[in-house]
C-alpha cells in the first residue's frame, strides 16, 4: 500500500505539475478530469480535448487514477457564461463527441443520452447550492429544470474546485420537450412551434424588438432573442410566426379587458408554468430572474398551444443580498424581484407580471399555489433538509475549494451587503437565515386571496383552435365526450361573418381564405344547440 502510494505521488508530481501545490487525489463527489493538452480554453470557439468522469457510486470513494466508468472519451469545450465568465474559476461548455469529432449522445450519471453539457463554476456562490436548490424546486413543481451532479474538477493537470455538472437548456424530448422544428417548416401547423426565446444579452441579429413597453418602464424598449431555433437557423417565417404571436399575447395582455378569460391573456399562457417560475424566483429574490436568463417556451399548437416560462437558469446573484439596488440590498427579507426594472437594469424586463398581479384571477391561483408548496416542497424543514444534506456531502470537497480558491470572508463576485462568513459553516447559516427571514416575509406579502387549494384545470375539456395565428386554414380540436357541430365566427363588434360545420368528428378543418386579416371571436355549438366558451383567433394575411 505505502508503495503504491509513492508510485502516485511521484505520478502526480511529474505528469500533473499544476497538481503539485495541491495534492488532490480522491473524493466521494465524482471527478472530472480534462486534457485539452496545454491549449488554453478559449470563450469560443470549442476546442477538442479529452475527457474522463468517475463515480463509483453512493458511498464508494473516486480515485483520480481510476478508469472513466462513466465517461472516457473526446469533447469539445469552451468558456461559457457572460459575468461569471470573467471570474477566476471559470465556467464552460462541453460537447462529448467521438473519434471523428462529431455531436456524440451519451447518457452521463445517468442523464438521458444528450451531447450538450455545462460545468457550472461556484466562484460566486459560497455554498455552491444556490442553482441546484432552484432547479430541483422547479422540478418538484412539476417542470422541467436542468438534471445536475455535484464534481470535483482538474484541466491540464491543476485542481479547479467543485463544480456543477449539468444538462444545458435545450430542445429534447427530455430537456425542453417541445416539437422539433426544421428549416422546411414554414406553414400550417407545422410552423406554430415549437419555440424557446428568452431575455437576455441581445444584438439586432439574434432578437426581435418587442412592439410593447413594460407598462411601469413605458420608455423601456424589450428585445426577445431567439434561441430554438437559433438566430442563424430560424427562417424568416419561423421569426414572423413567433413575433406575432407574443405581439398576439402582449396586445392581449395589455388590452382594457385582459382580465377576460376568452378575450384576454389567458388562452396564450400557462398561468400553472408562470406562477411556477415565479415563486422559484420570488423566493430566492433572484436578481436575474425577470430580465436575463429568462427562458420561455412554446409547443406545436396541436400539443400545446401555450407559452410556458422555464426552464429556470442562473441563480448565482440570488439568495442573498446584493449591493445593486433598494430591492436586492434590503436585509429583512423584502422586496420584489419581478419589479427589477425600478433598478434600471443592464437588460430591460418585459415585466409581464407587473400586469398579471393585476388580475384578482391569477392572484388567487398564485396564492393558492404558495400555500400549498409552503406546506411540503417550500417548507422550512424541506429546504433546511436539503442544504444540510448537501453540505455534510460537500464537507471534504469544500475544504479543497478554498484551498485553491481562498475566497471565504472576501466580498467578491456579487457585491454582498452585510457581513460575510470567514467558514463554509458560517455560509450554510447565513443562507438557512436568509431563506428564513425570505419566506416569512413572503408568507406575509404574498398576493391574492386562496379559496381553494384545488388548482387543477381540466384542460381537456376545453376546444381549442390551432394554428392560432393562421392565414388559410386552421383545426378545432374537440375533447372527447363534447359534440361539436357548428362554429360562429363573429368579429370584435359583433357582427357575424361566417359559419363552420362539423362533419369530421374530434377535429375538422376550416376553410379561413374567406375571412379578412384580424381578430375573430369563434364560438362553438353543440348537435343540441348548446352554446360553449367562445374562443379567439387571430387571422393574418
Amino acid at each position: 500500500m505505502l508503495k503504491k502510494s509513492v508510485i502516485l505521488l511521484l505520478f502526480i508530481f511529474y505528469f500533473f505539475p499544476g497538481l503539485r501545490a495541491q495534492i488532490f487525489t480522491e473524493s466521494n463527489l465524482p471527478i472530472i478530469v480534462i486534457n485539452t493538452f496545454g491549449i488554453p480554453i478559449p470563450d469560443e470557439p470549442k476546442i477538442p480535448g479529452l475527457m474522463k468522469i468517475i463515480d463509483n457510486g453512493p458511498g464508494q470513494v473516486n480515485h483520480i487514477y481510476d478508469s472513466g466508468n462513466v465517461y472516457s472519451g473526446n469533447i469539445g469545450i469552451e468558456i461559457r457564461g457572460h459575468y461569471s465568465s470573467i471570474l477566476p474559476q471559470k465556467p464552460y461548455a462541453i460537447e462529448t463527441r467521438d473519434t471523428a469529432q462529431n455531436n456524440l449522445n451519451v447518457p452521463l450519471f445517468g442523464f438521458p443520452a444528450e451531447n450538450d453539457w455545462v460545468l457550472l463554476a461556484n466562484y460566486n456562490d459560497k455554498v455552491f447550492m444556490r442553482n441546484t436548490l432552484a432547479f430541483k424546486l422547479f422540478n418538484e413543481m412539476g417542470q422541467y429544470a436542468s438534471r445536475t451532479r455535484f464534481c470535483e474538477v482538474t484541466i491540464n493537470g491543476s485542481y479547479e474546485g467543485i463544480y456543477i455538472f449539468g444538462e444545458k437548456i435545450k430542445r429534447d424530448d427530455s430537456r425542453v420537450n417541445i416539437a422539433k422544428l426544421t428549416e422546411n417548416e414554414n406553414s400550417g401547423e407545422p410552423l406554430t412551434g415549437g419555440y424557446i426565446f428568452k431575455m437576455d444579452y441581445w444584438d439586432n441579429g439574434n432578437s426581435w424588438l418587442s412592439n410593447y413597453h413594460p407598462i411601469d418602464h413605458p420608455n423601456f424598449d424589450i428585445h426577445y432573442v431567439y434561441d430554438y431555433p437559433d438566430y442563424d437557423v430560424i427562417t424568416p417565417s419561423q421569426k414572423e410566426y413567433i413575433k406575432d404571436y407574443i405581439n398576439s399575447f402582449e396586445a392581449a395582455l395589455y388590452s382594457n379587458n385582459f382580465k377576460d378569460p376568452v378575450f384576454g391573456y389567458s388562452p396564450f399562457i400557462d398561468k400553472g408554468a408562470f406562477i411556477d417560475y415565479f415563486l422559484v424566483n420570488e423566493v430566492s429574490r433572484n436578481n436575474d430572474g425577470f430580465k436575463k436568463s429568462f427562458y420561455f417556451h412554446k409547443n406545436r399548437d396541436g400539443i400545446d398551444r401555450r407559452i410556458k416560462t422555464g426552464p429556470v437558469w442562473d441563480f448565482d446573484w440570488a439568495w442573498k443580498n446584493i449591493d445593486e439596488c433598494d430591492i436586492f440590498r434590503s436585509t429583512d427579507g423584502s422586496g420584489w424581484a419581478y419589479k427589477v426594472n425600478d433598478c434600471n437594469p443592464d437588460i430591460n424586463s418585459p415585466g409581464w407580471h407587473i400586469r398579471l398581479l393585476q388580475d384578482p384571477a391569477f392572484t388567487a391561483q398564485l396564492k393558492c399555489r404558495y400555500l400549498y408548496l409552503r406546506s411540503n416542497v417550500l417548507s422550512d424543514d424541506s429546504l433546511f433538509q436539503y442544504i444540510d444534506s448537501c453540505a455534510a456531502f460537500l464537507d471534504a470537497a469544500q475544504q479543497r475549494h478554498y484551498q485553491r480558491w481562498p475566497i471565504l470572508g472576501l466580498n467578491v463576485g456579487a457585491p454582498v451587503v452585510g457581513p460575510i462568513p470567514t467558514t463554509f459553516q458560517g455560509e450554510i447559516d447565513g443562507f438557512k437565515g436568509w431563506i428564513s427571514l425570505r419566506l416569512s416575509w413572503l408568507d406575509a406579502n404574498m398576493p391574492g386571496t386562496c379559496q381553494s387549494v384545488n388548482l387543477e384545470e381540466n384542460k381537456a375539456s376545453i376546444p381549442f383552435i390551432f394554428p392560432n395565428p393562421a392565414r388559410d386554414l386552421a383545426y378545432l380540436e374537440i375533447p372527447a365526450g363534447i359534440d361539436i357541430k357548428k362554429l360562429e365566427f363573429h368579429t370584435l363588434t359583433g357582427q357575424q361573418v361566417f359559419v363552420s360545420y362539423n362533419s369530421n368528428g374530434q377535429v375538422f378543418s376550416i376553410d379561413l381564405r374567406f375571412l379578412e386579416a384580424g381578430i375573430y371571436i369563434c364560438t362553438p355549438y353543440t348537435g343540441k344547440g348548446q352554446q360553449i366558451s367562445p374562443l379567439r383567433l387571430i387571422v393574418s394575411k
